[in-house]
């Protein structure tokens, strides 16, 4: 049986979602045994063009509950992009996954060629639903998630790669 878009999707950003949450759960306590100012994390970048932990997270979100909404031609909807805490950062993930709850595999299975649209800013792209999915929902999502996790192990957060791994 050939895997479905509902599973492609729903179950791997929930998962990647629970495993960012436990990473910023062990950022925050780190900054605290430390005694580090968790703004120093939460406004880190890796390079000085790249955008800060609290984007990456911001980010990450609005790609997994983007692209179901595409997929399930359903409205996206908006956050706010205004967290500065761990606390902030941790309700949005929460919100995120309530709202991937609410998506039922009949609404994105079969939608492989639904018309994806995305207005950029300097030109438009289009790609069918599976297109859109493979080659730019996903490889956007895990770049931001990858990203996060790297920002705080940079700043020295015991971090390993089971913690990216594990929900």
């Amino acid at each position: 049986m050939a895997m479905s878009m509902y599973q492609a999707s729903v179950p791997v950003f929930q998962a990647r979602l629970k495993s960012l949450s436990n990473v910023l759960k062990k950022a925050e306590a780190n900054a605290e045994e430390r005694k580090i100012d968790p703004a120093v994390f939460l406004n880190d970048r890796l390079a000085p063009d790249m955008l800060k932990l609290t984007s990456q997270v911001q980010i990450a979100t609005d790609h997994a509950k983007g692209a179901p909404s595409r997929l399930a031609e359903r409205e996206i909807v908006r956050f706010e992009d205004n967290e500065t805490t761990f606390a902030e950062l941790q309700a949005r993930i929460t919100r995120t996954l309530e709202l991937l709850a609410t998506f039922e595999p009949a609404e994105i299975d079969g939608s492989e060629d639904v018309a994806i649209l995305i207005k950029g800013r300097t030109r438009d792209l289009s790609f069918t639903g599976i297109e859109y999915l493979q080659n730019f929902a996903m490889p956007n999502f895990y770049f931001h998630v990858t990203t996060a996790y790297n920002i705080l192990r940079h700043n020295g957060v015991p971090l390993g790669k089971i913690d990216f791994l594990t929900p």
